[in-house]
């Protein structure tokens, strides 16, 4: 299966300036490329892996030095005192959908191929795209668009939407995009679809509140000079990263003891976000967006 081409691969794992006894998590193992990486690197050390998608575990590394768990991100403190592992040395994520998951029309991700509204990263969770499109009020669909999308017409698309339910169930990824596909300029309609559906995503997955937690609870899993190591893909996520590495808080706001040290519980690494090189977005479009940031435990 070919799931996931890993983004930044070399300056990813670089970036946790990775011990060979050390312990290290991915935060998401996707098709295991980064871990591959990591393993490459090991001698005694541990691998951790998580994945909430369950395609994504038939990727399995068969490796001594690996566990992996079927899990959302948000719950690596539990399972990491659950296999007595702490404190860890470096914690990678990469927060990118996979190729895998937009090229499979039937978990609704993509704009281009025709399936059920879904968009669960985990198949066990209840809330998928279509009960969202379906069921939630006009107004917090207006809400979801503007702050997880940034859509244009939010309010159009949304009473679009309403209105189009009351005739007929929106059931598929098609259905969806023709309903507000004229809602978009001319030439931009992929575009437009790909803000809408990201938006809903977001909401089914809950994917920055996970992503906040998950931030949290990286620093006090890391030793002391730990690495800390996100990729992003939109502006969304990459600011909170940008803002937590910074200020150790959402609004990027830096706070001084009475000496004038800085109280952030990170040093960034580096000041700007690494993104990848020409020769790699050539051979994977999809990382165009890509950005790597670095911190390390005070």
């Amino acid at each position: 299966m070919i799931y996931h081409r890993s983004v930044l691969l070399s300056e990813s794992t670089e970036g946790l300036a990775i011990q060979p006894d050390g312990i290290y998590v991915d935060a998401t193992f996707g098709g295991g490329g980064h871990s591959r990486e990591i393993l490459n690197h090991l001698s005694t050390g541990k691998l951790i892996a998580f994945d909430q998608d369950a395609e994504a575990l038939e990727n399995r590394i068969d490796h001594p030095n690996l566990i992996i768990v079927h899990s959302n991100f948000r719950h690596i403190k539990n399972f990491l005192r659950l296999y007595n592992v702490l404190p860890v040395n470096g914690i990678l994520a990469d927060l990118g959908i996979s190729s895998y998951q937009i090229d499979s029309g039937d978990r609704g991700f993509s704009t281009r191929f025709e399936g059920k509204l879904d968009m669960r990263m985990d198949q066990r969770q209840k809330l998928h795209a279509g009960l969202i499109v379906n069921d939630y009020p006009e107004e917090r669909l207006r809400s979801i668009f503007r702050e997880y999308g940034e859509v244009d017409h939010k309010g159009k698309a949304a009473a679009l939407i309403v209105s189009a339910r009351k005739q007929n169930p929106i059931k598929t990824t098609t259905d969806l995009a023709d309903l507000l596909k004229p809602l978009a300029s001319r030439g931009k309609e992929h575009k437009y679809l790909a803000q809408v559906f990201q938006a809903l995503r977001i909401e089914v997955n809950q994917e920055l509140d996970a992503l906040k937690e998950f931030l949290m609870q990286s620093v006090d899993l890391l030793v002391p000079g730990g690495r800390l190591v996100v990729i992003s893909y939109h502006s969304l996520e990459d600011k909170l990263v940008k803002n937590f590495f910074r200020s150790g808080n959402w609004e990027g706001e830096v706070k001084k003891d009475f000496y004038g040290n800085v109280l952030a519980p990170l040093r960034v690494v580096n000041r700007k976000p690494v993104t990848p090189g020409e020769e790699e977005v050539k051979e994977n479009p999809r990382a165009r967006s890509a950005r790597l940031r670095i911190a390390q435990k005070r």
